[in-house]
């Protein structure tokens, strides 16, 4: 095994531990070897030995338990397959979902409305109490004279401090300066797309792509060309060279950590050749890291940022998915791309109000951020495979889910002759929402393909619209 690639190690032990199993040579419910004894065994590192025992767990094989380390599912072999590797046709295409999203966005408004289409955890999974009270203090400080007004970019100093300290995490070392706090995520990318490119620049994005970007995308003007991404391990670098050397890109748009919808997770090794090629051609790359921080198990993932010599990545990110989706506290890391989006903010809706960036600026400077983000990357790991199972003991033949070791969304292709659209309305009318796959492509490819999320803890009520959905899918 030493003589591989790196980034490839935890994958090969994957697949002999699945083999194990799948064989019946390893038993439900039969304890495995400790991490330092498995990594001794194999010769890897620690870390890679917890990557490929994290990638088991999140695929059903098998289950962490309390004082008594990893064992095999009692549940006994795996979930449903994955979906392949997409495959777009390599075409530069204008965006063309509006329509779509808007009709779907007005669909979910229904409070009563079972969550299935959303993308972010349940209420009861977030810090409300917490928030509130760092918010009711907040908004006690901002009437004293000479408080700061911190809408303005920057923003708010303590928070951008915070940020930074956090990166140390990660390796990356952000300096605070160099940090601008963004009304949510999307303002962050949007920003940075006006940064970098002129109407009608063409630009790289994964495929399927979160509409929200496609939208950015539409409306400014901006083609696409959709690479094909792998449902595990993210876009794939071969086809961007290809698309690179046959194209004038100017821009890329990815999340190498946890994208959505996919949930796909780029291995570090992919992400520095990815940041290599770009910068060898002066490409920017702007970084969704929206769900960065949610892995199921171990460390964060390091960004596509922490590769960057060059400042030719601008890392963009949020706490709507961790913390409190109402404050849309978002921020970016633009690099040598700094000034220009900073004059771009101040020209357009300046940053989120100073009171939500303090409240969240509260809870990290608390001590609390970390006890309560374990809490819901344990959580979140245990939704997304608890519904994955579900998926595939309810859904037809043929269904596949994606399997990801960060995020709460699940990428679930079914068979075919299913149409997605369809099958959202009419789990509409039943009182579920379901985002359907076409919203995820510029060309509306994806048709037999939805986002489930799986962010809300997992009950009763769950388990049963997934049964009425499964019963859409099958009239």
């Amino acid at each position: 095994m030493t003589g591989q690639p790196p980034r490839f190690l935890y994958r090969t032990l994957v697949d002999k531990l699945t083999g194990l199993i799948d064989r019946g040579v390893l038993r439900p419910g039969e304890r495995l070897p400790s991490l330092r004894r498995i990594a001794g065994d194999e010769r890897v590192s620690l870390t890679t030995a917890l990557q490929a025992y994290g990638v088991l767990e999140s695929l059903g094989y098998i289950e962490a338990r309390p004082r008594s380390g990893y064992r095999v599912c009692d549940t006994g072999g795996p979930l449903p397959e994955v979906p392949a590797t997409s495959v777009p046709d390599g075409r530069s295409a204008p965006v063309d979902v509006g329509d779509l999203v808007a009709d779907l966005l007005r669909g979910g408004q229904n409070p009563d409305l079972i969550p299935l289409g959303a993308a972010t955890p349940g209420g009861d999974l977030l810090p409300r109490r917490a928030m509130d009270r760092l918010l009711t203090a907040a908004i006690r400080r901002s009437g004293r004279a000479g408080e700061p007004d911190s809408s303005f970019p920057p923003g708010e100093p303590d928070l951008r401090r915070q940020i930074a300290r956090r990166s140390l995490e990660w390796g990356g070392g952000l300096d605070p300066d160099g940090i601008l706090v963004t009304a949510g995520g999307t303002q962050a990318i949007d920003l940075c797309l006006r940064a970098v490119t002129g109407p009608g620049d063409l630009v790289a994005v994964e495929s399927p792509c979160y509409f929200g970007i496609l939208l950015l995308l539409e409306a400014l003007g901006l083609p696409v060309i959709e690479i094909p991404t792998h449902s595990g391990e993210g876009i794939r670098l071969d086809s961007l060279a290809a698309a690179l050397a046959s194209h004038d890109i100017r821009a890329c748009v990815l999340s190498p950590c946890f994208s959505n919808p996919l949930g796909s997770r780029m291995p570090d090794g992919a992400k520095r050749d990815l940041v290599a090629m770009l910068r060898r051609r002066g490409i920017p790359l702007i970084e969704d890291d929206t769900y960065g921080e949610l892995c199921h198990r171990g460390p964060r993932p390091r960004p596509a940022k922490a590769f960057d010599a060059d400042g030719l990545v601008m890392l963009c990110s949020s706490f709507s998915k961790i913390l409190a989706p109402g404050y849309r506290i978002g921020w970016v890391a633009p690099g040598r791309f700094r000034d220009r989006v900073e004059r771009l903010q101040l020209a357009s809706t300046l940053a989120a109000p100073g009171i939500f960036q303090r409240a969240v600026s509260g809870f990290l400077e608390s001590g609390a951020y970390d006890r309560h983000l374990r809490r819901l990357q344990s959580a979140a790991g245990d939704q997304c495979r608890r519904m994955a199972g579900a998926i595939g003991a309810l859904f037809p033949a043929g269904t596949r889910v994606t399997r990801p070791d960060g995020g709460i969304l699940l990428w679930v292709e079914l068979p075919d002759g299913v149409d997605a659209i369809d099958l959202s309305r009419r789990a509409l009318a039943a009182g579920i929402g379901v985002c359907p796959g076409p919203v995820f492509s510029a060309t509306g490819r994806y048709r037999n393909f939805i986002r489930l999320n799986a962010g809300c803890p997992w009950s009763p009520v769950l388990e049963q619209a997934l049964a009425r959905l499964s019963g859409i899918v099958r009239q």
